[in-house]
């Protein structure tokens, strides 16, 4: 029975920003667990070798979608797309997000909508999209990748902190709502993992005092969110439902 749990043999998850970070990470674990695999971003360039890492050394289908999320009609192309080439989704992580930095009074109305909807609004139409079909099987996974912001914050990070925080929400929501159909729906709130979104907003000096506030006092790799996202979406998790799983080394716990 163990060796079951985290098996997703004959399942089929969609990765949403899975050609590189935290989203190609956990769609290689999903890969190696057993799952057919679709992933999509806005960049054909990065989403075949993307592809290719995921798949390499097992023996599951892959497929991969350019869409930008900000875009609804691309949004209901994605879903559209995978359901007819994959069959069926089983497993939907919504990890595609951006962030703008800015204090309440800098905030301009294009960059707050621009990130309300591919953190947020996306995220609810890529949801709506795909759990008419998983309801019939009686078995699905919504995963939300919030974060640690959604739960604290600093400054200038209002507009990221609250479209996460909204992720949290709406997971409570949709995990009543959809809990009688067999279906989980969670989030996964990462700390300090060093992928191209936190390297492109840092500096150096704040990288060394984010490491620090981790108990662990190292950044995350990527690779380390595999196994949390994997427990999410596999049958080892299937009595956990509206929950945030934080994933952070430790750095919330620390108070002062």
């Amino acid at each position: 029975m163990h060796n079951k749990l985290f098996d997703l043999t004959g399942h089929v998850a969609l990765v949403t920003g899975g050609s590189k970070g935290l989203g190609k990470a956990m769609a290689r674990g999903f890969a190696v667990a057993g799952a057919d695999v679709m992933i999509s971003s806005r960049h054909e360039e990065e989403l075949k070798p993307a592809l290719a890492e995921i798949t390499d050394g097992t023996d599951v289908r892959g497929a991969y979608f350019v869409a930008d999320m900000t875009d609804r009609e691309q949004v209901n192309r994605l879903a559209q797309e995978t359901v007819d080439q994959m069959g069926h989704v089983d497993i939907l992580v919504n990890n595609a997000g951006s962030t703008e930095t800015g204090e309440v009074d800098q905030i301009v109305d294009e960059k707050w909508d621009r990130i309300v909807e591919l953190n947020l609004s996306s995220c609810m139409a890529l949801t709506r999209a795909l759990v008419p079909q998983m309801k019939p099987r009686k078995w699905g996974r919504v995963i939300y990748i919030s974060s640690i912001m959604a739960l604290g914050s600093k400054e200038g990070r209002s507009v990221y902190s609250g479209t996460k925080a909204a992720l949290v929400g709406m997971s409570r929501a949709q995990a009543l709502e959809l809990g009688p159909f067999g279906i989980t729906v969670n989030c996964i709130a990462p700390g300090p993992f060093l992928t191209d979104l936190p390297g492109s907003v840092l500096s150096d000096a704040e990288k060394a005092t984010f490491a620090e506030k981790t108990a662990l006092g190292r950044w995350g790799d990527p690779a380390e969110l595999a196994g949390p996202a994997l427990l999410l979406a596999a049958d080892a998790g299937s009595y956990i439902t509206g929950e945030t799983l934080v994933v952070d080394g430790g750095t919330v716990c620390r108070l002062f």
